[in-house]
Formats: structure tokens, C-alpha cells, sequence
């Protein structure tokens, strides 16, 4: 059988649950995250933020500032050599983008010293006329944000599918139906708020951070860069991160930059610890989208013309709208066999927060559209959405939007499995009778794809040092990091099965820019399934050479084999075997016709090391190369394709528009599934982050201030909130991850709000076409519902 549950592929270590290598040190208190780093001589940092969305700063006065006793240095953006980033952003700005720009920095002995002096800058502005929706900022003779964007148009983030003849699908179609729909900004609320410490090594002269980055490498180039330093002078080693979700892979090193500049001017140690409301104010906040799309469809339920415009809107500064943008084209037809399509993906530029990476990395956004849609076009054409969708889903050998067939795709099985556990006809059809003033159930379901790992985005590519040590022990570094979703323990058990090893022989580094290449950053859900590539073959080439090893040094006794199996003394010679006869499997060597011998891998490490025999290697892994064409975005695109099934099931307050999500099931194909523990944690995690998406989460700028900066008024989902999950892992036999696996960091939560909304509308016969699905909505509609 292609589809399985989970759990009948036989590895030795892979499949297995394994306790994960940061939890004891979590739990009991003892991770050291960036905040509990402390030097002698240390100064504390902060920068001076504006008030206004869109000005100019006419002068800084700072003179009171320096006076202070303690006030180590203050750096306008009068000062500073360097104002803008290699990425484009601020370091500090006399030119006012958004309503959280940085216009000076301040270095003191206390931060209450930090708080007095940024107190005391006096700074003069011009007000300037901004933008802040997508419609303004594309209205002829808008402000213009970047003059290099004189459309304000993100021209980097711009991305046309087409596929087929969209007009001739149109012309031929029994139905056209159009819709709109909108998502919202919001923050990733992560716990530990950013946090680092710059500092010049005096050992070396390197300016070294000790930072919570996503990733470490994207880091460095920002202190590179603000310090005029080579990267071989520039040093970061990451920290336990509490939390990311992609708002700590870009971001931070903006931030990182100003502690430099700083470290710099005073020669001492600069630590930051953010505030809340300084994490609110700067870090980057999920993309908003405009979503419009029109289908055509045949009486028989076939689309056959699809058209679609997906604008988001990027806030003041780009922070990978063009690598996200890129994904949401490619995803922007949704996971059906359309011969038709034509979609524009672009972003655009606004005197708002700036949008950044997050969990899902535009899924999140376009599924809620387009899930809600397909639901609307069934409903319009008098078919039952669930045979809607069997008729339109992509299956085996059929062509996605980019005109490349799907290989081991099962998601009209894994959909057929879910709503057959949860009973979701039957539910749906008595939900829909309820007519109660108070309180009334529904049901919805989402069905999707996610393509895996970087693909065309970028190369996929990673490397891996393994080390034995000389009492079996393995170490294992790779320029992916730890994140807080289990990479260390998932790349421990695949480099121990690679290997040969018990997953209790092999160690995790860590991420510090000098130990280690570059393998790209830890994002795209790419960990597992494409980064652990270099892990699995530095472990596979480890395993040869170990082999090796103990057949050049005769390691397994063959006297030891003989008395074993009875065999005649001296019956067996070395030369009757080759290395292929041997095998190294849970750290113990034997010959393979006779494994009831076998030999601990500690017997032979000492030897080899003395012995000058190689006991470490490198290996890097480049996947093939995709080919699409950029101005039709036809071709290959990802090496394979993760696939899910959400279904919610909600109770709506009629009163007060409440939405109590009471029970989630998310069904996911992982391909193989190297943790279970890890997996359902992922899926978990994600169901909530959903949750919070789908029914209360809004940072909402007013002319792009924050007004929300702080948990007292952003409110996320608590353990009092979290439904009832029922979770199903499906594998197959997909051969393009690392041992079969596919992703699922970011599949874990990306269906979760459209498939809320869809159990909102059935409940309460409305369409929430701008998400969240929050009180006001609920309760009394909104623009875009009927």
C-alpha cells in the first residue's frame, strides 16, 4: 500500500521516539538563552525610536544625553557611516519608513541609565504624508516609500503563473464565480523576547554575538556588514532560542548590527535585551494579503479556468517577501487539476511594520482564501463541497499550477480518511439545521499541499561533520540550528541511523559561525526533509569508513566466529571476506552471515586514533537543480509535496460572537517519520499557533502605529483555550527527503484557520472573508460578507 499510518517502515533508530536533547535542560531551568549572558565591563544598549510613520528627521540634539555619568556613547543617524543595511533596512534613518524606525543608539552602564539618556534626545521632525493599505500605496502619485519602488511596488517580489489559456477556460465555462478575501497582521509570540550581547574577543580581535537567531549566518552578515569587518572577523554563536517561527531569522540581525556599532565605538561589551513592547514595535509581523479570485467552472463540478491576485502588503522595508511571494505563487491555485491559470503574486510597499517570515510562510493566508472559495464555489453550483473537492483534487500524475505531474500524492485518501473519523457529512448537515439565538455548532474542513524544502527558491543544499571519538562517542555538526523543534534530536537519530550508532552515542554541536559552513538558513519547514540530507550522508560515508576501519585492522575476532557456529579452527581467513560482509548497526560490528558475533565499535576508536586511521569526515549535499521559467512559472519546482487534512469543529456564542474552537483533527502525509513525539508536537504547537490566527490574533497599525504591544491586549490562545486534537501520520514511499521524510513544521498550522472559518459559516450561515474570525465579525459581519 502506497499510504499507511505511521509506524510500519523498520529502521533501528529512525521511527523510534527519543527523548529530545534540549528537554531536560528546558524543563529543569538549566538552557542558557542570550538574556543570561554577562561580561565584566558590560554596557547595556537601546536606541531611540520614532514616534511617526513617515517624516524626516531635521535635527538631534544629544549633547544632554553624553553629559550623563555612566552614559557610555550615544550615535545619531547623523553619525553613524553606515545607516543602511546590506538587506536594505535601517540601522538607524534620518528617513522615517514606519512608526518604530531607529534614529539613535544609546550605550550606558544600567539599562535605567539607557532609559534616562534616550529620554533626554531631542529630536526635531518633518512630518511627510504616508500609505498604509495596499489601495493607497498603489494609487497614482501615492508617497513613495523607496525611490527605487517608484510604484511602490515591490518589483522583487513579483511572480505571474500561467498555465494553459486561462480566457479560452473562461469562455468555455458553465459558471464564473469571483470572490475576496483578507488576512491580517500578526506578531509571532514567541516567549523569549530577542535578546544578545556584542562583544570584541580580545583573544582574536573578532567582533563576536551570542545571540537567539534563527539563523546564525543570516546574523553575521549584518555584523559584517555594519562593522566593515570580513566575515572571518565576524562571529556568532547562537543561544537557546525560545521561540522564533521566522520572526528571529531576519530581524535579528538588523538588531545585532546596532549592539556592533556600538561594541565598536566603546571597545566593551553592549548587551540588548528587548522589551515586549520593543519586540511588538520592530519585529516583523506576518503578511497581510488582498486575495481575489475567479473560477470557472463546468456544470459537473471540472474548474477549468482559474485567476488569481495575491498582493500583500510588505509594511516599510522588504524581509523575504520576494522568497515568500515566490512560494505563494507556486501554491496560488491551491492543490487541484486546473489546465487553466493565470495569478499574479506581488508585494507592495506601506508605512507599516514591516512584514516578515512566519510559520506557514504564506500559506496560511492563501489557504484561508481559498479554501473558503472552494466551499463558495460548490455551494454556488449546487454540489456538496467534499465530492467538489474529489472531482478538482490533485492526484497522481496529474499537472500542479506550474505544469509538473505530482508524484506519491495522496491527499483525496488522507482527506477521505479524516472526515469519515470525525463524522464531518453527517455533523455538517445537523449543524446547518440549528437555528438556536444562543449558542450553535459547525463543522469545516481544509484541504492542502506544501511543496517541501526550498525548492526552485533556492539551492537545497547542506553539508555535515561528523566526528568519532576515540570511546565511540559521535559528535555531529551542520550549519542548520536549533530552533526549539527538535532538529538536534531528529538529526541525532538520522545520523545515528546513517551511521550505525545508538542515537544515546551521538551529540549535537550547536550553531556558532566559526565551527561550521553555512547550509543555508533553518526555514522553509527544510530541516528534516532536505537539510538533513549532508547529516545522512556524512553519517553513510562514516559508516564506510568505520567499516573500514575494522576489516583493515581484523577487528572481529574470526576465532570468536568459529566457536560460535562450530566451525572448524582456523577454518576462516580475512581473505575469504570483503568490507561488504561486514556491517556496523546500534554501535556493534559483525560479519553478516554470522551476526551472533558481535564486537562493540569502542574496542577499535582508541586503536584507529593512535593509529592514525580517519575517523572524521565532511560531506556536502546539493540536490538536482529546478528548472521554471520566471515569466510563466512553468516547470519543476519542489522535489516533493506534504500533504493535510484539517477538520474543526467550533461553538459560536449567537450573542456575542465568540468562537470556541472545541475539537481539532489534522491528518498529515510525513512520508517517514523519523520521531513521533516531535511530530505531534510540531502538529500541536501548530494546531494553536492556528487557532490564534483563525479567531482572535490582530496587530491591526492605526496610520501604522502599534497600538497592541504587549500581551495585555494581543491575545494568543492559552492551555485554557487549546481543543481537543486528535492526530493522524500517514507515511509513503516518496524517495526525495532524507529517508523518505517530508516537512511538517509549517503544514502543522497552516490549514487550521481555514478550516475555522469554514466551521464558523457552517454554524452561523456567514462568510468571513477577512480573518480573524474575532467577535466583531461573528457577530456583526463585515464589508466583504454577504
Amino acid at each position: 500500500m502506497a499510504l499507511h499510518l505511521a509506524g510500519s517502515k523498520k529502521f533501528n533508530v529512525i521511527g523510534q521516539v527519543k527523548t529530545r536533547r534540549d528537554g531536560v535542560d528546558k524543563v529543569t531551568g538549566q538552557a542558557h538563552f542570550a538574556a543570561d549572558n554577562y561580561m565584566e565591563n558590560m554596557l547595556y544598549g537601546g536606541h531611540k525610536r520614532t514616534p511617526y510613520s513617515s517624516a524626516r528627521v531635521v535635527s538631534i540634539d544629544a549633547e544632554e544625553a553624553r553629559a550623563i555619568p555612566g552614559v557610555a556613547a550615544v550615535v545619531t543617524c547623523f553619525d553613524i557611516k553606515k545607516q543602511r543595511s546590506w538587506a536594505g533596512y535601517m540601522y538607524v534613518t534620518d528617513h522615517i519608513r514606519y512608526a518604530g524606525d531607529c534614529v539613535a543608539l544609546v550605550a550606558a552602564e544600567t539599562p535605567e541609565l539607557v532609559d534616562e539618556a534616550l529620554d533626554k534626545i531631542k529630536v526635531e521632525y518633518e512630518e511627510l504624508p504616508g500609505v498604509y493599505t495596499i489601495e493607497d500605496a498603489l494609487k497614482p502619485g501615492a508617497p513613495i516609500l523607496h525611490e527605487e519602488y517608484p510604484d511602490n511596488i515591490f518589483s522583487g517580489s513579483v511572480y505571474p503563473i500561467r498555465k494553459g489559456d486561462v480566457e479560452k477556460g473562461f469562455a468555455e465555462a458553465d459558471y464564473i464565480i469571483e470572490r475576496e478575501y483578507r488576512t491580517q497582521y500578526i506578531e509571532h509570540s514567541y516567549i523569549e523576547p530577542e535578546a544578545w550581547i556584542a562583544y570584541i574577543d580580545h583573544n582574536t580581535g573578532f567582533m563576536t554575538v551570542k545571540s537567539s537567531s534563527q539563523h546564525p549566518f543570516f546574523t553575521r552578515r549584518y555584523v559584517a556588514d555594519v562593522t566593515g569587518r570580513p566575515m572571518s572577523e565576524s562571529r556568532v554563536i547562537q543561544q537557546y532560542v525560545g521561540g522564533s517561527f521566522g520572526g528571529k531569522e531576519e530581524g535579528v540581525g538588523i538588531l545585532v548590527g546596532r549592539a556592533c556599532c556600538l561594541a565598536q565605538v566603546t571597545g566593551r561589551p553592549v548587551k540588548y535585551v528587548f522589551t515586549r513592547e520593543d519586540s511588538f514595535l520592530e519585529s516583523s509581523k506576518r503578511h497581510p494579503f488582498r486575495l481575489r479570485y475567479k473560477a470557472g467552472v463546468t456544470k459537473d463540478g471540472r474548474i477549468i479556468a482559474w485567476e488569481g491576485e495575491q498582493v500583500d502588503n510588505c509594511g516599510a522595508y522588504n524581509n523575504q517577501t520576494q522568497f515568500m511571494n515566490w512560494r505563494a505563487s507556486v501554491h496560488s491555485a491551491g492543490p487541484y487539476e486546473i489546465d487553466n491559470v493565470k495569478t499574479d503574486t506581488y508585494g507592495v510597499f506601506t508605512n507599516n511594520i514591516h512584514s516578515g517570515a512566519m510559520r506557514g510562510y504564506s500559506s496560511p493566508q492563501l489557504i484561508f482564501g481559498q479554501e473558503q472559495f472552494i466551499n463558495e464555489i460548490a455551494e454556488e453550483i449546487g454540489m456538496d463541497e467534499v465530492e467538489f473537492r474529489r472531482k478538482n483534487l490533485l492526484t497522481n500524475g496529474a499537472l500542479t499550477a506550474t505544469g509538473v505531474p505530482v508524484e506519491e500524492f495522496y491527499l483525496k485518501e488522507v482527506m477521505d480518511y479524516t472526515l469519515e473519523q470525525t463524522d464531518y457529512v453527517k455533523k455538517r448537515d445537523e449543524y446547518k439545521k440549528q437555528t438556536s439565538k444562543k449558542r450553535r455548532k459547525g463543522i469545516g474542513f481544509t484541504t492542502c499541499y506544501r511543496g517541501a524544502g526550498f525548492g526552485a527558491e533556492s539551492p537545497d543544499a547542506s553539508g555535515c561533520l561528523v566526528i568519532v571519538n576515540e570511546d565511540g562517542s559521535v559528535t555531529i555538526n551542520t550549519g542548520l540550528a536549533e530552533n526549539g523543534q527538535g532538529l538536534h534530536t531528529a538529526f541525532s537519530q538520522i545520523a545515528a541511523e546513517a551511521i550505525g550508532v545508538r542515537f544515546e552515542d551521538v551529540r549535537f554541536y550547536g550553531t556558532d559561525t566559526h565551527a561550521i559552513a553555512d547550509s543555508g538558513m533553518t526555514a522553509a519547514s527544510r530541516g528534516t526533509v532536505m537539510g538533513a540530507q549532508g547529516t545522512k550522508k556524512a553519517g553513510l560515508k562514516m559508516h564506510e569508513i568505520l567499516i573500514k576501519n575494522c576489516y583493515d585492522t581484523q577487528l572481529i575476532s574470526l576465532s570468536d566466529v568459529e566457536k560460535a557456529y562450530d566451525l572448524p579452527e582456523g577454518s576462516l581467513s580475512y581473505s575469504d571476506f570483503t568490507v561488504d560482509d561486514i556491517d556496523l548497526v546500534l554501535s556493534e560490528f559483525f560479519f553478516k552471515k554470522y551476526p551472533k558475533v558481535r564486537v562493540p565499535l569502542v574496542n577499535g576508536t582508541a586503536g584507529w586514533i593512535w593509529g592514525g586511521l580517519p575517523l572524521a569526515c565532511y560531506e556536502w549535499f546539493k540536490p538536482e537543480p529546478f528548472t521554471q521559467k520566471h515569466e510563466t512559472g512553468q516547470g519543476t519546482v519542489f522535489p516533493c509535496y506534504a500533504v493535510e487534512c484539517v477538520v474543526a469543529e467550533v461553538e459560536v456564542d449567537m450573542e456575542t460572537g465568540y468562537v470556541d474552537v472545541t475539537n481539532v483533527t489534522a491528518s498529515h502525509d510525513v512520508g517517514t517519520l523519523v520521531n513521533p513525539q516531535l511530530a505531534k508536537g510540531q502538529i500541536y504547537g501548530g494546531i494553536l499557533m492556528g487557532q490564534g490566527y483563525g479567531v482572535m490574533e490582530d496587530v491591526a497599525p492605526s496610520k501604522g502605529v502599534v497600538r497592541n504591544k504587549n500581551f495585555d491586549n494581543y491575545i494568543i490562545p492559552t492551555s485554557m483555550d487549546a481543543p481537543k486534537m486528535t492526530i493522524n501520520l500517514f507515511e509513503c514511499d516518496d524517495p526525495h527527503g532524507t529517508y523518505g521524510a517530508k516537512s511538517l513544521g509549517e503544514p502543522a498550522t497552516e490549514a487550521v484557520g481555514g478550516a475555522i472559518a469554514n466551521a464558523v459559516y457552517n454554524a452561523t450561515g456567514r462568510r468571513i472573508r477577512e480573518n480573524p474570525c474575532d467577535l466583531e465579525s461573528v457577530l456583526l459581519g463585515h464589508k466583504l460578507s454577504k
